[in-house]
C-alpha cells in the first residue's frame, strides 16, 4: 500500500488546544486531517467529507458529543462512519451510552498524542473486520 494515501479523519471538539495539537500529530501519523469547532458544524463536515473516521469529543457546548452521535447515525449519509468517542470522563456511563448510540470506540484524555495515530488506525482495522462479518 503506498503511503502516500493520507487517510481523511474529521475531528470534532470544542477545545481549540486540543484540536491543534491533535491536528499536528494526527498529520504526522498519516492523516489527512479537517477540523470541526462544534456539533453542528462537525455534522456539517462529516455530510460533505464523508471522512474515513471521525474522532468526536463527548463534553461539548450546546450540542454535546452523543447528541452529534445520534444525528450521524440517523443520516444515511454518514451512518457508516467509525465514530471514536473522545473522552476527559472515564466515567463508564458515557461510555455506556456512546455505545448505545452507535459509537464504535472510545479514546480517553489525556490521549497519549505519539500513539493516538496507530491506535486509531488499529481501532479503524477492528471496525473493518466488525462491519464485515455483519454483511
Amino acid at each position: 500500500m503506498a503511503m502516500a494515501e493520507r487517510i481523511p479523519i474529521l475531528v470534532i471538539d470544542d477545545d481549540a488546544e486540543l484540536r491543534e495539537l491533535l491536528e499536528y500529530n494526527l498529520r504526522l501519523a498519516g492523516f489527512e486531517v479537517y477540523l470541526a469547532a462544534d456539533g453542528p458544524s462537525g455534522i456539517e463536515a462529516a455530510q460533505e467529507l464523508g471522512p474515513s473516521v471521525i474522532l468526536l469529543d463527548v463534553t461539548m457546548e450546546g450540542m454535546d458529543g452523543l447528541e452529534v452521535l445520534s444525528d450521524l447515525r440517523h443520516d444515511r449519509r454518514t451512518e457508516e462512519i467509525p465514530v471514536f468517542m473522545l473522552t476527559g470522563k472515564s466515567s463508564i456511563g458515557d461510555i455506556e451510552r456512546a455505545f448505545e448510540i452507535g459509537a464504535d470506540d472510545y479514546i480517553t484524555k489525556p490521549v497519549e498524542m505519539m500513539k493516538l495515530g496507530r491506535v486509531i488506525k488499529e481501532k479503524m482495522a477492528k471496525c473493518a473486520e466488525k462491519r464485515g462479518k455483519k454483511k
